[in-house]
């Protein structure tokens, strides 16, 4: 096997990957067509965030089995491409947590007793210990926005310190928030009015950007300290700015900005505010994990072994799984369902297996399921290795049943999907071996062709409805291809799925269930 090395990694990754037996080649930041006219020679090549792995390059990548990305994101890599190349994306989410977690603390510690203030004074030669009074962290309540990994190592630390540890997460488990002795709180504004300090652990997504702002801000203690180690842009810099001068927010420790590398953000003009350069992974121990990490997990891949941060799995799969693999594109969407109509956290998942279906491997199915479930609400990219560990870690307790067979289907999937005291259920089926069906949504029956997007309507049942929506719809711009209506008791409550052309707003949305007799809408992509 042939490896090419594009970008530094530790010595120690490199050791791994030489030891192995493999010729591996280093040239840093090879020129473009230089790159393009030697990648056709190797099996892998490792890389960070400068080499641009896209269309282009997997067309002149004749032998690629595997891109290895040193690091977290895959920005710089056509997944697409990967993925109809038959090439494993794999990465190191993990290798950076316990340095992130570090920082944030640091920050924290800074920001209380004025210790980049306190330097600064003293190499200009002015000894001052008055002006440099701090508090501690004894005692004090800490806020936590995001109980992922990063989030739970903060926690567990800073419960060392006798801090009191709240957080807000609502897609984690209630079980978790127990299980490290976190108290939940179930929205962010009740969180942001009575902690001491407040730090963001959450992944950048359309939900989680700007999610403090000036309204939240505005809420809090006079006092207040804020850190950012995570994402810039989950934090307003114009809100946290007003903060700081209306004297509510008294230090920020901030380790990224929304537009980053560039120094245009108003923290910087802004005093009591310590400014880090993106540093979290920045430690000699996150290095060396993202560097043998990513030659195990390439070295893995060349091998043909099962890869536990496989960003994509085509070639992953077996000849003997060629029957389960429209069910597993069907519980994948099934499993997408959730958390696009539900906030709640998920507690427990039953997946019911029926007929056809209770006769395969369906391990690889409920992967599907969870990888479905999951990619809504994570940042990291899931696949069916990870999945199963994702839902675990979230405290999702999953249940798989069969049944051999089926009422009214030849194969059937149906998911039960607890959250506290409710129970969300949603089902399908596979006719002949690729047509995928939507059969039912919380007890209502359908026959529905799964789409890239669809509306799910809950309305009144009475007369006109099916026409009020559509012809909201037409007003908005947006095409119905098809439209589906089922009811339970005549007269009570019914619901609508149609699948349509394009991807209506937020405002569309919001008019269309203003709509009388509409009771609920919600947007599924698929």
């Amino acid at each position: 096997m042939k490896i090419l090395v594009t970008e530094k990694i530790s010595e120690k990754g490199l050791m791994v990957l030489q030891e192995s037996g493999a010729q591996v080649d280093v040239k840093i930041k090879p020129p473009r067509e230089e790159l393009l006219s030697i990648i056709p020679e190797y099996d892998a090549i490792v890389v960070r965030s400068y080499t641009k792995v896209d269309e282009e390059f997997f067309h002149h990548a004749k032998k690629l089995k595997v891109v290895g990305r040193a690091g977290n994101g895959v920005d710089n890599i056509h997944m697409p491409s990967a993925t109809q190349h038959g090439v494993i994306v794999v990465n190191t989410p993990d290798a950076n947590s316990v340095s992130a977690a570090e920082l944030t603390i640091g920050h924290m510690l800074a920001a209380s007793r004025k210790i980049p203030q306190a330097h600064q004074a003293m190499k200009n030669r002015h000894w001052d210990n008055h002006g440099f009074i701090g508090t501690e962290l004894y005692k004090k309540k800490l806020g936590i926005v995001g109980l992922g990994r990063i989030g739970v190592l903060v926690a567990t630390r800073m419960q060392a310190f006798e801090m009191e540890v709240v957080a807000y997460d609502p897609y984690i488990a209630d079980s978790r928030f127990e299980k490290f002795g976190v108290e939940k709180k179930e929205t962010l504004e009740a969180l942001i009015k009575e902690v001491d300090y407040l730090t963001v652990h959450t992944p950048k997504t359309k939900e989680t950007i700007g999610m403090i702002d000036k309204n939240e801000l505005a809420l809090a203690k006079k006092g207040l300290r804020v850190i950012n180690c995570a994402r810039g842009g989950i934090i307003n810099e114009e809100a946290l700015a007003w903060a700081i001068e209306e004297g509510i927010v008294s230090t920020a420790g901030i380790d990224v900005l929304k537009d980053e590398p560039q120094t245009t953000s108003p923290l910087f003009d802004v005093d009591n505010v310590i400014l880090t350069p993106h540093i979290g992974a920045g430690t000699v121990e996150a290095q060396d994990k993202v560097g043998v990490g990513i030659a195990h997990e390439v070295l893995g891949a060349l091998r043909g072994e099962v890869v536990t941060n496989a960003v994509n799995m085509p070639t992953l799969m077996k000849k003997e799984l060629d029957q389960v693999r429209s069910s597993m594109k069907l519980g994948e969407i099934l499993g997408k369902f959730y958390y696009q109509m539900n906030k709640e956290p998920v507690d427990r998942l039953e997946i019911i297996y029926s007929g056809e279906t209770a006769q395969m491997e369906t391990q690889m199915i409920t992967l599907a399921v969870l990888k479905g479930l999951m990619e809504p609400v994570v940042q990291e990219k899931v696949n069916y290795v990870n999945a199963g560990l994702m839902a675990k870690n979230r405290g999702i307790e999953v249940i798989e049943s069969k049944r051999s067979d089926n009422e009214h289907y030849l194969n059937f999937i149906q998911l039960k999907i607890h959250a506290k005291d409710k129970c969300y259920t949603i089902g399908g089926t596979v006719f002949g071996k690729k047509e995928l069906r939507i059969a039912e949504v919380n007890g209502f029956v359908f026959d529905v062709i799964p789409t890239t997007y669809m509306l799910v309507a809950e309305n009144i049942d009475q007369p006109g409805m099916i026409g009020k929506i559509g012809t909201s719809l037409g007003e908005h711009q947006i095409n119905i291809a098809t439209m589906q209506v089922s009811r339970n008791v005549q007269g009570e409550k019914a619901m609508m799925v149609l699948s349509i052309d394009s991807e209506p707003s937020e405002g569309d949305l919001s008019n269309i269930e203003e709509v009388p007799g509409i009771l609920k809408v919600q947007l599924v992509r698929v």
